[in-house]
């Protein structure tokens, strides 16, 4: 799959495409694959090994569809986050965790994960792929050509990849498509009960992301419930190491246990726009799903370490 590397710059050496499984991105591989697009080298999924199993099951259907067009989907990973973040012995990389202080004031924890979980994976498989695996130095002009599925709805998300030898492209930004568009495109295709690509655990879910966890993903949703208990006075690694963190800490926006937050929508919600709810797992406070150069929290480009 590597092809020769050339010191000059005259176009990518390949292209790649991130793939969350969501809506946007799953969009652009089946783009790809019927050519409205250009086609993929490859496409690689970042596990955190803690999405939704919807997203794994439609991951499994994307790869087999794509593979018939000649584009392998690949999985690249740094581990399980959940099982990472409750193992006292395993470094400790930040969630954005709601922060309910002892002064009764609220938070937001440091935002390590998307930077450890999904972009430095991505990096050091572009480097394997262009055949200068870290600490090689990545020739000037030597670069993949990364398309990421943000959306015209969206636009402002659209980031750098923040290396030379990574250039992200925004496939459907240039065709004009917003999301609606792109859940009409799959519905089309087959692929119409695609979801949110984010972690089960994430913080950034609003009620609608996690009213569906709780109603699709049962045993999702009973990891969350657990994790957000265990994580209450902090992370087990720091307790271990004398660091404890200060205030409590919560999945949930509110500051209240998981388990026992009211997610309903308002009595005032209309027919219509449960309906939209119920199909899209969207409401006003809930964001789109997790892409590793467009979480919208923090930097959107971490630092290049052992990449």
């Amino acid at each position: 799959m590597t092809k020769p590397a050339s010191t000059h710059d005259a176009g990518p050496v390949l292209r790649c495409l991130s793939l969350g499984a969501g809506v946007q991105s799953s969009t652009v591989l089946l783009l790809a694959c019927e050519g409205v697009i250009p086609p993929f080298d490859v496409a690689l999924f970042a596990d955190t090994g803690w999405e939704p199993r919807a997203v794994y099951a439609n991951l499994t259907r994307l790869r087999a569809h794509a593979e018939k067009f000649g584009i392998p989907v690949r999985t690249v990973s740094a581990g399980n986050i959940r099982d990472d973040a409750l193992d006292p012995a395993h470094r400790f990389v930040s969630m954005p965790l709601h922060v309910l202080n002892p002064d009764g004031s609220r938070g937001l924890a440091r935002r390590q994960c998307t930077s450890e979980y999904k972009i430095l994976p991505l990096k050091k498989a572009a480097r394997q792929l262009l055949g200068y695996p870290h600490p090689r130095r990545v020739p000037r002009g030597v670069y993949v050509e990364q398309a990421i599925g943000i959306s015209t709805d969206e636009f402002t998300r659209a980031k750098d990849s923040g290396v030379r030898y990574l250039r992200n492209v925004f496939p459907l930004i240039e065709l004009g498509w917003d999301r609606a568009r792109c859940v009409e495109y799959l519905a089309e295709r087959g692929f119409g009960h695609t979801v949110k690509s984010a972690c089960v655990g994430c913080p950034f879910h609003g009620n609608a992301g996690w009213r569906w966890i709780r109603d699709n993903d049962p045993d999702g949703w009973a990891e969350a419930v657990e994790f957000d208990k265990a994580i209450r006075d902090g992370y087990p690694h720091a307790t271990e190491q004398g660091q404890p963190l200060r205030g409590q800490y919560f999945l949930h926006r509110s500051c209240q246990p998981l388990g026992e937050v009211d997610l309903d929508p308002p009595a005032t919600t209309t027919k219509r726009h449960l309906r939209l709810v119920t199909t899209n797992a969207v409401e006003e406070d809930d964001p789109d799903g997790c892409s590793p150069w467009s979480c919208r929290s923090g930097p959107a480009v971490a630092p290049e370490r052992a990449a």
